[in-house]
């Protein structure tokens, strides 16, 4: 029997939410890991991570860490990507990143394997990982636009705090219990941990995800639009988009109304989602059924559901879409653009 080839990998920023997620989904898709090399920032080293049943002490993350290294996957944040990323290429890695600090280079992949998978190939080390809300949008959107092009999106997007890291999860946490202690919640991170001003995010939701951009739409809200059109390949889609935090740990739930180029048979629609790789439909209103965040959250699919073609507009559809944000969100569409490059070779 031929023997499986390893690879060597690195995961820079191990210890956060995204990190560990990304050691998970290594060790339970199986990816043929050789060396595995935890990386962090300087005050995580020493910090001992588990994968498949060993222990490993968490290195710091320094050009030199990535000698040897095939496959880096990066979720640190952006000013550690733009830093560290190029060092890793020129030790011979690949880098894939989860940060948006490549991810409108024109010479980088931006890359959903259900989408555009044919991407990869074209890339000069670094690879890019879209934003979790654009990753789920898409995957249910590539059949429709496939069939039937798409001329405009609106979206309204429902998200987890997972989404700003675990001092987000944290403070979920924390104002929750204090409220129903009777105690007054102490807001310190959402809607973004940098600003001085900060909301509670216990019972309530924030129409703020990221920071505001001067034509009044956030930084969240203008990756969907910019990030959508580059992996369709298509910058004649309108795109709007309205990204709101909501008090969920895991799971981000989207409302998405899409008109299309040609007309569309509802009933095929719901046959082309049905059939999608990586898509899973719920969908029975008689009964009540549809996607919800808890549905999703530790699930590798994106859900959809609420299927329905629009009152007033022949060509307009709706549909709701949720699907765990850390892992196809993040990790998961990492790694899965990795076992897409180990099967290519």
């Amino acid at each position: 029997m031929e023997r499986k080839k390893l690879y060597n990998v690195a995961v820079v920023g191990v210890t956060g939410a995204v990190g560990q997620k990304m050691l998970e989904t290594l060790e339970k898709r199986d990816f043929p890991v050789g060396e595995l090399r935890p990386l962090a920032s300087a005050r995580s080293v020493g910090h001992q991570v588990t994968f498949k049943g060993k222990t490993y002490t968490v290195q710091e993350a320094v050009p030199e860490a990535f000698a040897g290294i095939d496959f880096a996957l990066f979720s640190a944040g952006g000013s550690v990507s733009e830093k560290l990323a190029p060092a890793a290429v020129e030790r011979g890695a690949v880098v894939i990143d989860n940060t948006s600090a490549f991810r409108m280079l024109p010479e980088v992949p931006l890359v959903v394997p259900e989408v555009n998978a044919h991407m990869i190939s074209q890339h000069s080390g670094i690879i890019a990982n879209p934003n979790c809300s654009t990753i789920q949008m898409v995957v249910a959107l590539k059949p429709i636009h496939d069939a039937y092009g798409i001329e405009r999106i609106i979206v309204s997007t429902y998200q987890a705090v997972s989404g700003s890291g675990q001092a987000a999860i944290d403070e979920l946490s924390e104002q929750t219990r204090a409220i129903l202690d009777g105690q007054p919640a102490e807001p310190k991170v959402l809607p973004v941990k940098s600003l001085k001003k900060h909301y509670q995010i216990a019972f309530n939701a924030i129409p703020q995800i990221d920071v505001f951009e001067e034509n009044g739409f956030t930084r969240e809200e203008m990756k969907m639009v910019n990030e959508t059109r580059k992996i369709f390949g298509d910058d004649s889609i309108q795109i709007t988009s309205t990204c709101v935090r909501i008090p969920v740990f895991y799971g981000h739930s989207e409302s998405v109304y899409v008109e299309t180029r040609k007309p569309f048979d509802l009933t095929e629609v719901r046959s082309l989602l049905e059939s999608a790789s990586g898509v899973k439909v719920i969908d029975n209103p008689a009964e009540q059924t549809y996607p919800m965040a808890i549905d999703a959250a530790g699930q590798y699919d994106t859900y959809v559901g609420r299927i329905r073609r629009d009152l007033f507009h022949p060509r307009g559809l709706n549909m709701w879409i949720v699907s765990d944000n850390v892992l196809k969100g993040a990790a998961l569409n990492a790694v899965q653009i990795a076992e897409h490059m180990v099967k290519s070779k």
